[in-house]
């Protein structure tokens, strides 16, 4: 009993650490039940249909037990938005006539290459690009800089980031692909640069 108390409080972080470490699904279980509402939410925005949503969930949660047992998540907020976008994205993109599009805006994140079509580009898991990102993202111009970590960490759609910050459709769009192309480059040094110095 005191050992499910204990897991009860602990962070994300750390309940993600113990289940790399242990493989106990129970760990992924309490992940998933913390988190499962905002999963459904952002699921059901990409397909507008509850059914296909829950579908989606599943298959994350499916997924969440895979991929965190090869990873060692140190921000498990903004690498669950990755999974989940990048998911989304994903099915849309394989079945273009099943799903319709729930707005025009989307097709510009459609054609966005996801996070994880970068990594395996850099040949990086995710948790390096996700620690390589936060600092990354210093150095970008301050619109680019918002509007990628809302896009990416956050898994903003482009019209939410419109609502919140008043930039334009395309500003948007140009912040997000001139910031995520910056972001790159700067990735891409940091990388070079640790294997330099390993």
């Amino acid at each position: 009993m005191w050992l499910f108390k204990k897991r009860d409080f602990a962070t994300d972080e750390e309940l993600a650490l113990n289940y790399f470490n242990t493989g106990d699904k129970e760990l992924v279980g309490l992940l998933f039940e913390k988190h499962v509402k905002t999963v459904f939410g952002v699921c059901l925005f990409y397909f507008r249909d509850k059914d296909v949503a829950k579908d989606a969930v599943m298959q994350i949660f499916e997924k969440l037990i895979t991929e965190l047992k090869k990873t060692e998540v140190k921000n498990f907020r903004g690498w669950l938005s990755f999974v989940v976008r990048n998911y989304c994205i994903s099915e849309i993109r394989k079945n273009k006539n099943k799903h319709r599009l729930p707005e025009s805006y989307l097709e510009f994140e459609l054609t966005e290459t996801t996070i994880e079509e970068e990594e395996k580009v850099l040949g990086v898991s995710d948790e390096v690009m996700m620690d390589h990102m936060q600092a990354g993202l210093l150095e970008l111009k301050e619109n680019q800089k918002i509007c990628v970590e809302l896009f990416y960490l956050k898994g903003q759609s482009y019209q939410q980031i419109c609502d919140k910050t008043n930039f334009s459709l395309n500003e948007v769009k140009s912040f997000i692909q001139n910031g995520k192309r910056n972001l790159k480059l700067v990735i891409e040094a940091k990388i070079k640069n640790r294997k330099n110095a390993g």
